[in-house]
């Protein structure tokens, strides 16, 4: 069994497919074509987390979705590739732009076009609702399934392997609580 500490020590981003992690990977269709997601709060305060921790985010779907680029708007995650079934390519992009190794992502999949990064990085996870041979490829499985806060757990759980997790949150409720004060004069 790998040793899941040593493994995320070095972690500084953590990637994320979109549909099957940050959704149920159901799509809702209306009759002009609209195209609906379902989302959950509880990633969107994962991602606060991982802010709040100094860890990078970046997602890559296979599908482009006008919803997936809302939401990640609204999760604060600048760097989106939507639309991309061969997620190398964004995958390189991503490491070059932060200038980082293998050893230093994670990355949150649920499918068969996942594989080709969870192969590459220190930490494959996989959501509770992957299918298995995604599952064997994972260093951690989360309990949750997409769509129902696997991103967020994901993110706890590299920064409790990183033992940083406690001292985060903290500082995350410390900060909502006590927000810096601002001069709106400067």
């Amino acid at each position: 069994m790998a040793d899941t500490k040593a493994l995320c020590a070095n972690v500084k981003m953590l990637i994320s497919d979109v549909d099957g992690v940050l959704t149920d990977g159901s799509i809702y269709k209306g009759a002009n074509g609209e195209e609906l997601k379902r989302f959950s709060v509880t990633d969107g305060a994962g991602a606060a987390i991982a802010r709040a921790a100094g860890l990078k985010l970046a997602l890559i779907s296979g599908r482009h979705s006008e919803a997936t680029a809302v939401r990640a708007a609204e999760m604060k995650i600048e760097e989106v590739y939507n639309g991309t079934l061969d997620k190398r390519g964004p995958y390189d992009k991503i490491k070059a732009n932060h200038d980082l190794s293998n050893n230093e992502i994670a990355y949150v999949g649920d499918d068969l076009i996942d594989l080709a990064i969870m192969e590459q990085v220190a930490v494959p996870i996989a959501v509770a609702n992957a299918y298995d041979i995604v599952k064997k490829q994972a260093v951690y499985v989360t309990n949750s399934s997409g769509g129902t806060g696997a991103f967020r757990e994901a993110v706890e759980w590299i920064l409790n392997q990183q033992g940083r997790l406690k001292d985060v949150l903290i500082a995350l409720r410390d900060e909502v609580i006590n927000p810096p004060e601002t001069d709106p004069f400067h």
